[in-house]
C-alpha cells in the first residue's frame, strides 16, 4: 500500500445548482434547487444558500418547497452540465491517465501514474493547480481530498467543501478516522449501519476496536474483513480508467402520464433526435436501438432492434422507434419513455438504410406488378408538438436577446433576459405562441477567447 498522497479525490460543489447560478447572474448568492418540478419530482441538487433551510439532494420536491418556499426551482439542463463535466474530466487527464469518473462532478485521479505527484508537497501543488484552472475553464468551484487511498481521499474532499483544499497526513489516518460513525466507510449502508448499531458498534474507531473476528461474525467473511481492513485505513482499491461507453441514451419522466397515443409517438421522435445528437457529439455510432416506456403502473418495458450495421442517421433511429413502440400498449398512460443506441463504434455504415430504399424501389418497379386501382389516402400530417417553456431552461427573443425561463402557465411564459457575464437581467412576460421567442442553446458560463487571438497579460 502506498503511503504518499498521491490519490486525488475531486467533488465539484453543488454542480447542478452552481452552474446555474453561473447562468443566471440574478440567481447569485440566492437559494436554487433543481430537479423535477412535477408532483413525483424529487431534489438533484441544491444551492449552499437552500441548505440553510434543510433542503438537501433526493428530497421530495415538494416537502422542499415547503421548507424553502421563495426558492428558484429550475429543471435540470443536462447538456450544460456533460458539457462542463467533459471540460473538468479534460483537465484531470492532463493530470494523469489514470482518471476514474463516478458521476458527473466527482473522479478519483492517480497522481503518481501521471508522475504528476509523488510525495506531499507535490500533491498540494497538484491539487492546487487542479483548482484554479477548474475555475478559470469553467467559472466554478471543485473541493480536492488528497490521501494514500480512495477511501481517505473522498472523506478529505468531504472535509474541504466548499472550495477548498485538505490533505491527509500519512499516519494521522487512523486517528481521524476514529471518532467518525460507520456509514462514512465504503460499503456500509443504511442496513448494514443498523446491523452494526444493533452490535453495539456505532464509529470506526469501535469497529477497529471490535476486531475482525467479530467483524466476521456480524457481517460474513468477505464484508467483515473488507470492512476492518478500511476501519485500519487500508484501502487497497486502485484508481481504474474511464471504461469505455457501452451505451447513449436519454429518456425523460413526465409529471403527467401521457394517454394520448399520437402525443407518445411525438415524445418518442423528439427523444430519438435528441439521443443521435448525444451519439454524434461523442463521435460514436450504434447498431442496436432501444425503447425504454415505463407504463402508468410503474411496470418497465424495453424493446430493441438490431440493424445490420451501425448508424448516427437521425431518421434511421426515429424509423426504428417507432418501430418498436408499435409494439407496445400505451393505453393506460406512459410515465416515462426513452431511447437509447447500443453496440457502439466509432464509424457509421452510411448508407445502411439507402441501401434498403433502394432495394425496395428495384421491387416496385419489377415487370407485372400492377399498381394499386384506388389511390393511397395519405395520413393527415400531426399537429406540430407544442412549445414547453421548462423552468430554468435557455430562450432566445428576437428583440431583447437571450434569457431563461422563470415560469410559465395561463398561456403565458415569463422570461429573465440576462447572460452569464452580464448583470441581473429584466424580465418580461410573453404568450406562450409568441413567434419571437424561441428555445435556445445554453451559453458557455466563460467567455471563449478566439482560437488566434493573444491576450496580453496585466501589467504591473
Amino acid at each position: 500500500m502506498r503511503t504518499a498522497p498521491t490519490i486525488l479525490h475531486l467533488d465539484m460543489d453543488a454542480f447542478f445548482a452552481s452552474a446555474e447560478q453561473a447562468s443566471k447572474p440574478s440567481l447569485r448568492g440566492k437559494a436554487v434547487i433543481v430537479g423535477g418540478l412535477g408532483p413525483r419530482g424529487v431534489v438533484a441538487t441544491c444551492s449552499y444558500e437552500a441548505r440553510v433551510f434543510g433542503v438537501h439532494s433526493a428530497m421530495p420536491m415538494a416537502q422542499a418547497r415547503r421548507l424553502a418556499p421563495n426558492a428558484a426551482y429550475l429543471v435540470p439542463r443536462f447538456g450544460l452540465y456533460r458539457e462542463i463535466s467533459e471540460q473538468v474530466m479534460r483537465l484531470l487527464r492532463e493530470l494523469s491517465p489514470l482518471v476514474e469518473p463516478l458521476s458527473l462532478d466527482e473522479a478519483f485521479v492517480d497522481l503518481e501514474a501521471g508522475q504528476t505527484a509523488w510525495d506531499e508537497r507535490s500533491a498540494l501543488l497538484a491539487g492546487g493547480k487542479l483548482r484554479a484552472d477548474i475555475r478559470a475553464v469553467t467559472g466554478l468551484t471543485g473541493s480536492v481530498g488528497l490521501a494514500a487511498c480512495k477511501m481517505l481521499a473522498k472523506i478529505a474532499s468531504e472535509q474541504a467543501k466548499p472550495d477548498g483544499l485538505v490533505l491527509i497526513e500519512p499516519g494521522t489516518e487512523r486517528t481521524l478516522l476514529a471518532p467518525m460513525p460507520v456509514r462514512i466507510l465504503p460499503g456500509v449502508g443504511p442496513a448494514t449501519g443498523d446491523h452494526l448499531r444493533r452490535g453495539g458498534i456505532n464509529t470506526v474507531g469501535e469497529i477497529a476496536v471490535a476486531g475482525e473476528d467479530e467483524l466476521v461474525r456480524l457481517l460474513g467473511k468477505a464484508h467483515g474483513v473488507a470492512l476492518y481492513a478500511m476501519a485500519l485505513a487500508r484501502d487497497e482499491r486502485p484508481v481504474v480508467a474511464e471504461r469505455d461507453t457501452k451505451s447513449v441514451s436519454v429518456e425523460d419522466t413526465y409529471d403527467v402520464d401521457i394517454h394520448d397515443r399520437g402525443r407518445v409517438r411525438m415524445e418518442v421522435q423528439r427523444l430519438a433526435d435528441r439521443c443521435v445528437q448525444r451519439l454524434r457529439g461523442a463521435h460514436l455510432s450504434g447498431r442496436t436501438i432501444v425503447l425504454k416506456v415505463r407504463r402508468f403502473d410503474f411496470s418497465t418495458l424495453t424493446r430493441s432492434e438490431t440493424l445490420r450495421g451501425p448508424t448516427d442517421d437521425p431518421a434511421v433511429v426515429r424509423e426504428a422507434a417507432a418501430r418498436l413502440l408499435e409494439s407496445v400498449d400505451t393505453t393506460g398512460g406512459v410515465r416515462l419513455l426513452g431511447v437509447g443506441v447500443s453496440g457502439l463504434a466509432d464509424y457509421t455504415q452510411e448508407d445502411l438504410f439507402a441501401q434498403a430504399r433502394a432495394a425496395a424501389a428495384e421491387e416496385s418497379e419489377e415487370p407485372g406488378r400492377e399498381e394499386a386501382e384506388e389511390p393511397v389516402q395519405e395520413a393527415e400530417p400531426e399537429p406540430p408538438a407544442e412549445r414547453q417553456w421548462r423552468a430554468g431552461h435557455d430562450v432566445r427573443h428576437a428583440e431583447f436577446g437571450h434569457g431563461w425561463v422563470q415560469g410559465s402557465g395561463l398561456g403565458r411564459v415569463t422570461v429573465r433576459f440576462e447572460t452569464p457575464d452580464s448583470g441581473p437581467g429584466r424580465v418580461k412576460t410573453f404568450r406562450i405562441d409568441d413567434p419571437a421567442l424561441e428555445v435556445a442553446e445554453p451559453l458557455p458560463l466563460v467567455a471563449r477567447i478566439p482560437a488566434g487571438v493573444h491576450v496580453a497579460p496585466e501589467e504591473g
